[in-house]
């Protein structure tokens, strides 16, 4: 795909998780966030995750001890089961992807993370492509798991596909890994398969030769994350395109 075709992917900053603040809502993830966005004139990154019953859900953690009010694995219950839950600081619900869809209605881009358990289960991914095929406007998929977007790009998905990444999967939060599958996803070993139209990186990761040589040798757009400081905007401005943001940041802005 060329980059042309997806220039849109870039050309505003992208609010993480929507436009959310922790201290006074909206809450991340949630339809108040993406209207927040949307208001504020920035695409949107949000999570998804699979129901129990099959149906792709707005929600970042695979348990939902963190943000409502119950517990448990996000897989193990229905959406109806999900959807009679509240926010622990919001009387919002759940949201799921063809509702969020529906409400953005192509206002703004919209980058869309779909989580994985490196297992080779593609319900999920099978579910954000049929729903992708039938939204009109900006959609980007991405994901940490190559096997993901490698079965997206065997599947001809029209809309353009990422790949997040960082410079170590050593630490603890990839403990589930194995030794090759980590070596795969921080050498880029996965490329052949992967062949992605951008590259979604660990701000604090930068600079870095993965991303410096996707862009210079394969112009391939790099997104950083999570812009959160003037520091960390500053290292973006200098090495990728456009900034995943959580803010405000310092200086009042979230322009790149």
């Amino acid at each position: 795909m060329s980059t042309i075709a997806f220039g849109w992917l870039t050309a505003r900053p992208i609010a993480h998780r929507g436009l959310h603040d922790p201290s006074r809502g909206p809450v991340e993830n949630t339809l108040a966030a993406a209207d927040a966005a949307i208001a504020g004139g920035f695409a949107i990154e949000c999570d998804v995750r699979l129901s129990s019953d099959g149906e792709a859900v707005v929600f970042h953690d695979a348990t939902l001890d963190r943000l409502m009010r119950g517990g448990g694995a996000v897989g193990a219950r229905t959406v109806s089961e999900l959807r009679a839950l509240r926010f622990k600081a919001s009387p919002e619900r759940i949201p799921t992807l063809p509702e969020f869809l529906a409400l953005l209605a192509g206002k703004v881009p919209l980058i869309c993370e779909i989580k994985s358990r490196f297992d080779g289960d593609m319900r999920l991914t099978d579910r954000v492509a049929a729903l992708a095929a039938d939204y009109a406007g900006p959609l980007a998929l991405k994901s940490f798991d190559p096997d993901l977007i490698a079965h997206l790009r065997a599947r001809r998905v029209s809309n353009p596909l990422g790949v997040v990444a960082e410079a170590s999967y050593e630490g603890d939060y990839w403990r589930e890994l194995g030794a090759e599958r980590k070596q795969e996803c921080a050498a880029f070993l996965h490329y052949p398969r992967t062949r992605p139209d951008f590259l979604s990186w660990h701000v604090d990761d930068l600079p870095h030769p993965t991303p410096a040589l996707l862009r210079a040798l394969a112009g391939i757009p790099v997104m950083v994350w999570t812009v959160r400081t003037v520091e960390q905007r500053r290292r973006a401005r200098l090495w990728a395109d456009q900034i995943v943001f959580e803010g405000p940041l310092d200086d009042g802005s979230a322009d790149p």
